[in-house]
């Protein structure tokens, strides 16, 4: 207990101290107009308070990320807390800050064209194909699941929550954003943050005997906690979907002295979700061994269900409900915002009326509804190291960012580097990539991430090399 409490409090200390610091790196000047401010236009640029944002940021970047992803990695044990603290401090919310910060800096562009920006324009056009197969990938598995969910839940069958879904899709993605994203979003967002204290609550008031910190790997199968755990653990650590999501909101802030608590905050926010989840996964079935008994009777939903409605009774039963179905599908939609965004910025598309939004919706949906009938088993095993790459490449791209104003690049730079290791690693190793022997990949990751860490810095040095003798 004293371990996961004093996890919580690093978290908010970390938001208010290191928050606060990686801000003042990058520079804050509420004189200069924001896109939000200098672009309205009523349908993405548009005006919004810190707080309505902070909550839509929150379940836009939250979704069941920090639940699923935190229940899987605490069979891990309570190493998960060090990665999900630290990580989401000094990574994964520097991360979502700058992904934020750059985008408001530059009219509130798609991250792919952030990365194009900094990294050149090879990289952007790969970027610009990563990012919206990832986004597509989210949004269609985000349909299929729910409505699998709905479907056991009441008469109609699967098809017909299929549709439905995608009718609200559809509306979430060219329907100004505060006319429904904007007024549904912050009560979601309430509601998570209601259920997950909720689940704290119960395990404080209940006695349960949540683990003390210790690095030994308690997984029951003796998976290797590196790389596996950082992969696994992505929402609530750092996660690359993140920076797809914040130039959603870059268009809607009204000063960048609120950029940290939208950015920052949220991540942190969703980093102590992630703890509690985790927390409550190591403590209720009694270990590691009894959570993957229960994670093998059906996933992680099986273990969201029974933890929330044990401990929160009829009412927890209700947002476990509200929790596996409703946020799974508030990231599906602006995952397809977010898609059509980056189309419409990689070819200079205006998207100021209906007619523009469906040119690029409708192919969009057309691509999303035929992958629904496919089985995504298989592709799904990839989505995980593809969002922690794209992490790693945007983290780059603001390590160029400050490197080039010649401000410390470093708060960009290490966790590039770690997490250039960790995606190395990891496709190096699992099943899904080439089945090395982690004496090989574990090596292999550590020279690629030396080596891209040796080349930007000789890159740096050359252009301040450059800028001396200009």
């Amino acid at each position: 207990m004293i371990t996961f409490i004093s996890a919580i409090i690093i978290l908010i200390l970390g938001y208010f101290i290191y928050g606060k610091f990686v801000e003042s790196v990058f520079g804050i000047d509420d004189s200069k107009p924001t896109p939000a401010v200098e672009m309205e236009d009523g349908v993405d640029y548009i005006p919004m308070s810190w707080p309505r944002i902070f909550l839509i940021q929150f379940l836009n970047i939250a979704g069941l990320g920090p639940i699923f992803g935190a229940v899987a990695g605490a069979l891990w044990g309570p190493a998960a807390f060090l990665w999900i603290v630290f990580g989401c401090i000094f990574a994964g919310a520097t991360h979502d800050f700058l992904s934020g910060y750059l985008s408001m800096k530059h009219k509130g562009t798609s991250a792919s064209e952030i990365v194009g920006i900094y990294l050149g324009d090879s990289i952007k056009k790969v970027m610009r194909v990563f990012t919206v197969v990832l986004l597509i990938l989210v949004g269609v598995v985000f349909v299929t699941g729910p409505a699998g969910l709905l479907a056991n839940l009441t008469k109609p069958d699967k098809s017909f929550w299929v549709v439905a879904i995608i009718v609200y899709y559809i509306l979430a993605t060219i329907l100004p954003v505060d006319k429904l994203i904007g007024k549904i979003y912050p009560l979601f967002g309430a509601s998570l943050l209601i259920m997950a204290f909720g689940i704290a609550g119960g395990l404080v008031v209940k006695g349960y005997n949540i683990p003390e910190i210790t690095l030994s790997n308690l997984n029951p199968k003796g998976t290797p906690i590196f790389p596996f755990l950082f992969i696994t653990i992505a929402c609530g650590a750092i996660s690359g979907f993140h920076a797809t999501q914040s130039p959603l909101m870059a268009r809607c802030v009204r000063k960048e002295s609120e950029a940290r608590r939208i950015f920052y905050g949220s991540m942190i926010a969703e980093g102590i979700i992630a703890l509690i989840w985790a927390a409550a996964a190591m403590s209720f079935f009694g270990g590691t061994e009894g959570l993957a008994t229960e994670l093998a009777k059906g996933g992680p939903a099986v273990v969201v269900n029974t933890i929330s409605s044990s401990l929160l009774g009829k009412v927890g039963g209700f947002l476990a409900l509200l929790g596996v179905v409703a946020c799974p599908i508030t990231s599906g939609d602006t995952a397809f915002r977010s898609a059509r965004l980056t189309i419409a910025d990689s070819i200079n598309y205006r998207q100021d009326t209906l007619m523009k939004r469906f040119s690029i919706a409708i192919p969009l949906f057309a691509v999303g509804i035929a992958l629904t009938f496919i089985n995504f088993t298989v592709i799904w095993r990839y989505f995980s190291w593809a969002n922690q790459t794209l992490a790693m490449m945007v983290l780059w791209a603001g390590a160029s960012y400050l490197a080039k104003e010649g401000k410390l690049h470093w708060i960009a730079t290490i966790p590039a580097t770690f997490m250039t290791v960790v995606t190395t690693a990891y496709i190096l190793q699992a099943k899904e990539g080439l089945k090395l022997a982690s004496s090989i990949s574990n090596v292999v990751g550590i020279v690629v991430g030396i080596a891209i860490l040796g080349l930007f810095l000789f890159k740096v040095n050359k252009n301040n090399k450059n800028k001396i003798a200009a």
